[in-house]
């Protein structure tokens, strides 16, 4: 049944923005966005979910009278068509009509609404409408005394046409050319006549409202008989080689060229050049319009080695890609780094410029002109021999403590030379070799204060020539030891490829293998147990599977937890219960992540405003990091559910968080509630990054820093090699960065908007490091993803998860209570047996050993596991105390303990009462559970929130946490 009339007007309450945008490079066949209608503001109708078959988190019933009405804001960027698809239901047998207005015209009178059976049908009402450029509004009004029908969401998809637009030649830039106007049927003052040289070019400066695929027209005449091909780039890159320009037969006559291309929004620069010695054709004009291309070119197949593989090159062949319009180019791939680029005319070269002595895993993609990438062609693993090359490179020089700790001595030095390149440094510690690096900085750890070592260096070659090596220089570990990482213990060292991490209430972790698609439970003591498995997932053969893991906020009571992985079609973010030790159905909320081999992202985790944040690779075609209308290249911020969250700096793209990023990996937040992101390079620069909302982080146009206004530079930033960076966090505003290729632990402390100097932990002793994550007792667990390279190995456990702890922070972290011990019984002097009234339990007496460095304050969570997950909590106790007294007694604020407030789940007075466990029977499980918190005062919590909320916000300060459970020895109640 309908809600009857309701006598109120909620205007604004559920205010939002829609936006409607089609960017200028998107064809007017693009999906349409969705739009909840929770999110629109009402006018004499409410918010419901007494329903079921709705989308978002409820539908909108208007009250039963003319008037009431329902209101969207669009946002179009350009004029338009808009199709309007109106998700409605109605559950009596009379039609409910409404004017839907667009700007306040009327345009579509009386819209019928009729009859869909029952409340929990719905149906689709579709009509079309003009919107502006600019701020629109889409009104629906009940027309009769019925009011509206049930309105759940409204699709919304608008057709732009974006106009062409044309640059002379003559305003272009010209290399061995000139302009003429001697020849008939030319536009504007003239045209470009090159020299009939290889290399000459014209180059146009092309403007487009946004990133994406363009046609790119060159108007041109040929009077000879012979072929005059040019080689395309777009700001430098290749995007059509050998374009034949053919004969037009005489100069007068004029013929069009096309190809499509991917631009990025600004300016780009557009050079045709010349790549015979007959020139290039003389050149009247470049248009560009809006392409409508998206279909990718199939996989290149077939990859293999022609004739022998050389120190420093390799022959590769492979069979032709097709595409529905024609391959532009193929880029050949070591995992997912770039190492060379030919024409789509070519299916075979020479790839240049590769090492001796290492190892490559090859891989083809095919791209065609409008940036589409193909998927990757088989991979073919190679290496390459040694050279005959026996010089050594010269001897480190300038050996140097850069500065030390209670444990640890960093080193840094200057880097040698070698006639054909150093490959990395051996670290010796009184003449015993303890770490190979890469560059030119190593951090020694596990020394005694106050002792003296000597150090040394010496460089070696991919020939494995090693240079003399350097004179010691003594170093003596002393001072503080700050966030410095200590190895404490192996937990479990049989894992495929463990990737993601999430804690469960319980002190457990679930951990994802990559690429054997499991889940396994895996304890604080290292026992491994596999839960279930996502059936859904595949393999990509590279860097795709199941990947990131995130637990609910809200794990204790909904038992949700969330999993980005690849599907058969995309990478996907999907949630599901784990209940009972067993995995749920799937429910996907966020899809269409376009996947690849390689650049996936994959990174889940709930931000401290109770948020999802996504990271998204661009899977490998870089215009998807720059374009709005894709969700690669980015981070994400969405709501449980997977829709834009609040706040959101972008409109049209209401879940994306950043843009322009390659492959984003790592995310954690500081004490003040900063983002931090790690992030993949190309061939030059891996970097760290501080996220702000609505940046541009400049991929594909900037790796690492530098100098354009428009993008957001790194904070930090290091050589490919050192680094590769994945998984990272955040302890006490210390950052701990997982890196891949540089096999180490990277750490640094947050100062203002930068970090210190990075130092370089544990080089080499695990291999490819993948995950670091703060564990409940205080420390961090680090992962190994060795053998990965190549679509891993999963049919052997091989990798590991370690245990570290902080040099600072070794005091037992630990909750006791002298009433009893944990997993004992809790005394009926602290239940409600007593006297029957759940609210007047005396809370039993607590104390705790001090927590980690950077501890600020202290909460306490009680949580009834047998009773619904019922839950208490109290916070905002100072650092100073080690524990409280039994019988805290009534009120917000906790009496004799201030500023310590607490709170509980009930009503009135009782609702600001700490409680003591309730009757339950003697197997009845009670857990509190002691969080060491890096803020002295919660923020965002008051009187007025709910004990969820509060226990949110306390997760997301925590620097560690540790349990104490008991059974009640209350009657069963």
């Amino acid at each position: 049944m309908r809600s009857p009339t309701r006598a109120r007007t909620i205007v604004g309450a559920l205010a939002g923005t829609l936006m409607l945008s089609m960017l200028a490079a998107v064809p007017a066949s693009a999906a349409p966005t969705r739009y909840e209608a929770e999110n629109a503001t009402i006018s004499q109708g409410i918010l419901e979910t007494t329903h079921t078959g709705f989308s978002g988190t409820g539908y909108v019933n208007g009250d039963n009278i003319a008037g009431s009405y329902l209101q969207f804001t669009v946002n179009a960027p350009a004029a338009g068509t808009a199709t309007i698809v109106v998700r409605y239901s109605n559950g009596t047998t009379i039609n409910r009509p409404s004017d839907v207005a667009v700007n306040g015209t009327v345009v579509s009178a009386n819209r019928a609404f009729n009859s869909t059976t029952n409340w929990d049908t719905w149906a689709n009402s579709t009509l079309t409408a003009p919107v502006n450029a600019g701020s629109n509004t889409i009104r629906f009004t009940a027309t009769s005394a019925n009011g509206n029908p049930n309105i759940d969401y409204v699709d919304v998809d608008v057709a732009v046409t974006q106009p062409s637009s044309e640059y002379q030649a003559e305003d272009a830039t010209i290399s061995q050319g000139v302009v003429e106007s001697n020849h008939l049927g030319f536009t504007g003052t003239g045209f470009v006549n090159g020299d009939n040289v290889a290399g000459s070019y014209t180059e146009f400066n092309v403007t487009a409202t946004t990133a994406g695929n363009y046609g790119l027209v060159f108007r041109y005449s040929n009077g000879t008989t012979i072929d005059r091909p040019g080689n395309i780039t777009v700001n430098g890159t290749t995007v059509a080689s050998n374009v034949s320009f053919p004969s037009t037969t005489n100069w007068d006559t004029w013929a069009d060229k096309t190809i499509t291309a991917g631009l990025t929004a600004g300016s780009n620069l557009v050079r045709i050049t010349s790549t015979t010695a007959n020139g290039n054709p003389n050149l009247d004009k470049l248009s560009s319009s809006a392409p409508s291309d998206s279909q990718p070119p199939t996989p290149p197949s077939n990859l293999h080695v022609v004739g022998d593989v050389r120190p420093n090159a390799v022959d590769l062949a492979w069979d032709a890609a097709t595409d529905n319009v024609g391959v532009s180019q193929y880029k050949i791939y070591n995992g997912g780094n770039v190492l060379a680029t030919v024409g789509g005319n070519v299916t075979s070269t020479t790839v240049p410029n590769l090492t001796a002595n290492t190892q490559y895993v090859i891989t083809v993609l095919a791209y065609d002109a409008a940036g589409n990438p193909s998927q990757a062609s088989n991979p073919v693993e190679i290496t390459t021999p040694p050279s005959n090359d026996t010089t050594p490179p010269s001897t480190p020089t300038g050996l140097r403590v850069a500065s030390t700790t209670s444990t640890t001595v960093t080193l840094q030095w200057n880097a040698s030379t070698d006639d054909i390149g150093v490959t990395g440094y051996n670290v010796y510690k009184d003449g015993v070799k303890f770490a190979t690096v890469p560059d030119t900085t190593a951090t020694v750890d596990g020394l005694t204060s106050g002792t003296t070592y000597q150090f040394s260096v010496e460089a070696f070659d991919a020939n494995n020539n090693t240079s003399p090596r350097s004179g010691n220089v003594p170093g003596t570990p002393a001072g503080a030891g700050g966030g410095d990482p200590i190895y404490d213990k192996d937990i479990n060292t049989q894992m495929d490829l463990p990737w993601g991490i999430t804690w469960l209430p319980d002190g457990s972790a679930l951990v994802a293998e990559r690429d054997r698609f499991e889940i396994t439970r895996v304890t604080l003591s290292g026992q491994r147990t596999v839960v279930g498995k996502i059936t859904e997932a595949v393999t990509t053969g590279g860097e795709g599977g199941l990947l990131g893991l995130a637990a609910s906020p809200n794990y204790a009571t909904d038992h949700y937890i969330y999993a980005f992985y690849t599907s058969s079609s995309d990478n996907r973010v999907a949630r599901f219960k784990y209940e009972n030790g067993a995995l749920g159905a799937r429910e996907p909320i966020v899809t269409g992540i376009a996947k690849n081999r390689f650049h996936n992202g994959g990174r889940i985790k709930f931000g401290p405003d109770g948020y999802l944040y996504i990271t998204t690779g661009e899977a490998q075609d870089g215009n998807r990091a720059q374009d709005l209308n894709s969700l690669n290249g980015k981070i994400l911020r969405v709501t449980p559910t997977g829709a834009g969250a609040p706040g959101n700096p972008f409109p049209s793209a209401p879940r994306v968080y950043t843009l322009g990023h390659r492959n984003p990996q790592g995310i954690a937040w500081d004490s003040q509630g900063r983002l931090w992101e790690a992030e993949f390079g190309d061939s030059t620069w891996d970097e760290l990054n501080l996220i702000q909302p609505g940046k541009n982080y400049g991929w594909p146009n900037c790796e690492g820093k530098c100098s354009n206004s428009a993008y957001t530079n790194p904070v930090q930033q290091w050589d490919v090699a050192s680094a590769s960076p994945s998984g990272i966090e955040i302890v006490n505003d210390w950052i701990y960065m997982a890196a891949v290729r540089g096999a180490r632990l990277w750490v640094m402390k947050i100062n203002g908007n930068t970090t210190d100097t990075p130092r370089a932990f544990f080089n080499g002793r695990w291999g490819r490091l993948r995950t670091v994550t703060k564990t409940p007792d205080g420390g961090l667990w680090l992962t190994s993803t060795n053998n990965d390279k190549n679509g891993g190995t999963p049919s052997t456990l091989d990798n590991v998860i370690v245990r570290l702890k902080f040099n600072s922070g070794t005091t037992p972290f630990s909750l006791t209570s002298t009433a009893f011990a944990n997993n004992g019984s809790i005394p009926i002097k602290y239940t409600c047996q007593q006297d029957g009234v759940a609210g007047n339990d005396i809370s039993p007496p607590l104390a705790w050993g001090a927590g980690p460095a950077g501890t600020q304050s202290y909460a306490i969570t009680l949580i009834d596991t047998a009773n619904g997950n019922k839950h208490w909590t109290i916070w905002d106790i100072p650092a100073n105390k080690s524990s409280l007294p039994e019988n805290l007694g009534l009120g917000y604020d906790v009496p004799n303990q201030s500023p310590a407030k607490q709170k509980a789940m009930s009503t009135g007075n009782k609702s600001l009462q700490y409680f003591g466990p309730c009757p339950g029977g003697s197997s009845h499980k009670y857990e509190f559970t002691l969080y060491a918190l890096d803020t002295a005062t919660l923020p965002g919590v008051t009187s007025s929130s709910s004990v969820a909320a509060i226990e949110t916000a306390i997760q997301a300060h925590d620097l560690a946490s540790v349990k104490l459970a008991g059974n009640s020895s209350a009657a069963a109640g």
